[in-house]
């Protein structure tokens, strides 16, 4: 699968450039089976061997995801979970998915808007229970612009860093993701902890 989607995004890169890179990155967010684990690191390569833009690359990415992203959060906000479920099986989100989502917002806030953009999946499912919690659009769209700017970066420079060898990527990502996502919670919690803790002057 990964040979067959690789060889797709080459083709349309190579067609298409920056453009290209963000129609992929929208399908990314929409349809979670195309993975950006297989598009970035490519579109590193190439910026590599000066077919793309470093600079480009990484605003058509975000670009696409901010985008994907936004459609996903209005289908949750204006469609409900009852429509969310009805076309579920295409978006590949299921009740569970929702039920998880729905649980980090309650423990974490909408810090997760931000940091889920660097978790496969999570980056998808997360926009649609931030809709329909009708988090203000403006901060979703801004939290949502940054962790995926970061994240896009990343893989898009490990792709220009790695060079031939930019397939090689996909296969430590996960590791990342989930290293990520440990430094997140360890952070939520410690600045938690300091806000609860800090003296207040109003007490004194």
């Amino acid at each position: 699968m990964f040979g067959s989607i690789g060889q797709w995004a080459s083709d349309v890169l190579s067609a298409l450039g920056s453009f290209g890179l963000l129609f992929l990155m929208l399908a990314e967010n929409l349809f979670p089976p195309i993975p950006s684990e297989a598009i970035l690191p490519l579109a590193g390569f190439l910026v590599g061997r000066g077919e793309l833009g470093g600079v480009q690359a990484v605003a058509g990415a975000t670009t696409g995801s901010v985008l994907g992203a936004l459609i996903l959060y209005a289908l949750g906000r204006w469609g409900g979970r009852a429509v969310v479920l009805r076309y579920g099986r295409m978006l590949r989100v299921t009740e569970h998915d929702l039920d998880r989502a729905e649980s980090w917002f309650d423990k974490y806030g909408d810090a997760v808007v931000l940091f889920a953009r660097m978790i496969p999946l999570a980056r998808s499912v997360v926009s649609i229970p931030a809709g329909m919690l009708e988090m203000p659009v403006l901060r979703f769209t801004l939290l949502t612009t940054l962790g995926s700017a970061l994240w896009n970066t990343l893989l898009v420079g490990a792709g220009w860093f790695l060079g031939a060898n930019w397939e090689q990527v996909s296969t430590i990502v996960g590791s990342i993701s989930n290293a990520v996502l440990v430094v997140v919670l360890i952070a939520i919690a410690v600045l938690a902890i300091y806000w609860l803790r800090r003296p207040r002057r109003g007490l004194r």
